[in-house]
């Protein structure tokens, strides 16, 4: 009788050490484990939460650790600095124009030559407005006296004075109004090839009349007109400058940003 008692008294306690082992387990899935005695034991933050501990690594490059974008062969680099923007507006252009550097898409013929070839197209006009106005006027050229080969009278009246009914210096003053405007700084400057290609046309086709105009004097009228060679000289100059700027810079041609 008593063995069979302590026979179920270790059933029993085998029993609850069994089920006490189950519900433990049971707890530590859900994140708590029990005592023996059935009280709840808290289980460490990081079982709890679910968060994974650091590893070493981890731990070890913590607050040490720099980026590879701010290390070169273990030292820091420099943070980027943003670079100020090139100064515009107004005052970037009249540097660029006195200068005489133009932006692309503007003529690379440089400064002086522009203002030349319109400096000399100016006074190709005037003259051919004096001449004009003497020929219509039939008044006497000053400061060109007869000396037997230099007599202006002589070759403003001559028939060679003409060309196709048109007085010759009419022509002249047509040409240079024309040579102004195609000489000019802002002419110079035209985006669109053909301005350049019409300049050179014209010089070619006036140098052309001016050889006529010398063989004129010289072979059939015997004599020259001071002004009339002033303005000969003023187009092969003209012709000259644009012949060379032509060679030098193109025709039309923009200038490349440095």
């Amino acid at each position: 009788m008593t063995a069979s008692k302590s026979s179920r008294a270790r059933n029993a306690r085998a029993r609850a050490a069994r089920s006490g082992n189950v519900a433990a387990a049971r707890a530590s899935v859900g994140g708590t484990a029990t005592r023996s005695g059935g009280t709840a034991v808290k289980q460490p933050a990081a079982v709890k939460s679910g968060t994974a501990p650091k590893t070493a690594a981890a731990v070890r490059t913590g607050a040490n650790s720099v980026s590879p974008n701010t290390r070169t062969n273990g030292q820091a680099k420099a943070p980027a600095v943003a670079t100020p923007a090139a100064p515009g507006g107004l005052l970037a252009k009249v540097r660029a124009q006195v200068a005489g550097v133009w932006s692309p898409g503007e003529s690379a013929v440089p400064l002086w030559l522009r203002l030349t070839t319109f400096l000399i197209a100016l006074a190709g006009l005037g003259v051919s407005i004096y001449l004009t106005i003497a020929h219509f006027t039939e008044s006497t050229l000053a400061g060109c006296s007869d000396t037997g080969l230099v007599d202006c009278t002589k070759v403003t009246t001559s028939p060679q004075s003409y060309v196709f009914g048109i007085p010759v210096a009419v022509l002249g003053l047509a040409f240079y109004v024309f040579m102004v405007a195609i000489t000019s700084p802002w002419a110079w400057r035209a985006a669109r090839r053909e301005v350049h290609l019409v300049r050179m046309a014209a010089l070619i086709a006036g140098i052309g009349f001016v050889l006529y105009l010398l063989y004129a004097e010289l072979f059939i009228i015997g004599s020259i007109c001071l002004y009339c060679t002033s303005v000969h000289v003023l187009t092969f100059i003209l012709f000259v400058l644009t012949v060379f700027a032509a060679a030098t810079w193109g025709i039309g041609r923009a200038r490349t940003p440095s």
